[in-house]
């Protein structure tokens, strides 16, 4: 029984059935049935990419509202770096981070904060000799959900990195528990501020056998006009902010890269310039690269679907508000040889390839066949009236029981033409 948890969900009574998110998913997850979208949930990857292109807003992300982390006694807000970017004329993370606590949290710890040990300790990685290259970030679940889905082969390419969501989560509750011996571990939340759906769905899937540390994840356009009401440029501001210019890099392509301090990288964002690079990475067409970052949405982190602000505007202010940070405020002792079991995952999600078509190899090959032949005879313009993305597609659902070759209107006047003037 498929039981993964998905953050993008369909509102039927907003679809028309138009072809827009069938032609834009990456993974083929979308149909039109019945005159509206079915997403397929085996290969759906909440990339949000059919709720960026909808023009009928029928695609949805669904995360916590703030009220939901009132059953606890101590609420900690976790802001990704990419909030930082969404403000006009901010010149001081402390501002927003101040606003964090005049809504209600009662602390707050920077995503950013962990990104900068995360990178520290990548760094650490990539110096083993027995690590597959180029290593590719496991910091976006988009990109993790899509290589065991599309590209497996590449799994063991993946660092085997928490991302900094993780690491903030569980040494924010550890200070808490740290600072305030009266608290029990169950009166400890954490709210995560996201950029995109991909981390709603992390937390409530978890990673494999992993549990997530995060309770809630608020988007940020959900939160983003309760804090600017409360930002003020008081002069008696406390100085909250633990991060330098390396954690907040990470908000778009290229930051988590640069962190490494090594020439040898490669960074894309963009769904369909991530899946060009898988593809050729997967085919052995790249120079040799110590590291790939991969990034679905376009500038990276700042281009998420549950942002305000326009990702390239963003990726702008940020760039002003990293100008005047140190470097790094967080590093790692020089004498660790070793990443620490707190910042690693033990094992992968078992997810099933999109590309197999049987446990049998002798019944994927006769299905393969078939699918070639069925192929040949479709008119191969992609057009989206049966339904499915590709004529390709298409014949993959015929021969899987999804679809009747009826289902081509092309085909069918093509047919009833040749039948016309053949009884002229």
């Amino acid at each position: 029984m498929y039981n993964y948890e998905h953050s993008v969900l369909l509102d039927e009574s907003k679809c028309t059935g138009c072809t827009t998110c069938l032609r834009h998913c990456p993974t083929e997850a979308i149909r039109i049935r019945d005159g509206h979208a079915i997403i397929n949930p085996e290969r759906c990857i909440d990339c949000g990419e059919c709720i960026r292109v909808c023009p009928h807003k029928a695609k949805k992300a669904v995360c916590s509202k703030l009220p939901d982390m009132d059953r606890f006694k101590w609420k900690i807000a976790l802001p990704a770096p990419t909030l930082y970017g969404q403000f006009d004329n901010l010149d001081d993370v402390d501002y927003v981070l101040d606003g964090l606590l005049k809504i209600g949290f009662d602390d707050v710890y920077e995503v950013a904060k962990a990104a900068e040990l995360v990178s520290a300790y990548t760094r650490l990685y990539l110096k083993d000799a027995k690590v597959t290259k180029p290593a590719i970030s496991s910091a976006c679940p988009v990109i993790i959900r899509l290589i065991n889905l599309r590209f497996p082969s590449l799994t063991d390419h993946i660092i085997p990195m928490l991302p900094p969501m993780e690491i903030a989560a569980r040494l924010a509750k550890e200070r808490a528990l740290s600072e305030h011996p009266e608290l029990k571990p169950e009166d400890v939340g954490v709210c995560f501020i996201t950029p995109c759906p991909a981390k709603v769905s992390y937390v409530k899937n978890g990673f494999a056998s992993y549990k997530s540390y995060v309770d809630e994840v608020v988007s940020i356009s959900d939160i983003y006009f309760q804090l600017i009401g409360k930002m003020r440029k008081d002069k008696d501001i406390r100085p909250l902010s633990e991060s330098g210019r390396i954690g907040l890099g990470w908000a778009r392509s290229g930051g988590e890269a640069t962190a490494i301090l090594n020439e040898e990288y490669l960074a894309a964002d963009g769904i369909d310039n991530v899946i060009h690079v898988l593809d050729q990475v997967e085919n052995g067409n790249i120079p040799p690269l110590e590291f790939i970052e991969l990034n679905a949405c376009t500038g990276g982190c700042v281009g998420g679907v549950l942002t305000i602000q326009n990702p390239f505007i963003a990726k702008a202010r940020l760039q002003s508000l990293r100008r005047y940070l140190p470097v790094s405020r967080n590093t790692v002792d020089r004498d660790e040889t070793t990443v620490p079991e707190g910042f690693v995952f033990k094992d992968m999600p078992e997810y099933v390839p999109i590309t197999r078509l049987s446990n049998s190899l002798a019944e994927s090959m006769r299905m393969m066949n078939e699918i070639h032949s069925i192929r040949d005879c479709l008119p191969g313009i992609d057009c989206g009236s049966c339904g499915a993305p590709t004529c390709r597609a298409f014949a993959e659902d015929i021969v899987r029981g999804q679809s009747d070759i009826s289902d081509c209107p092309i085909k069918a006047i093509s047919e009833l033409r040749s039948a016309m003037e053949a009884e002229k």
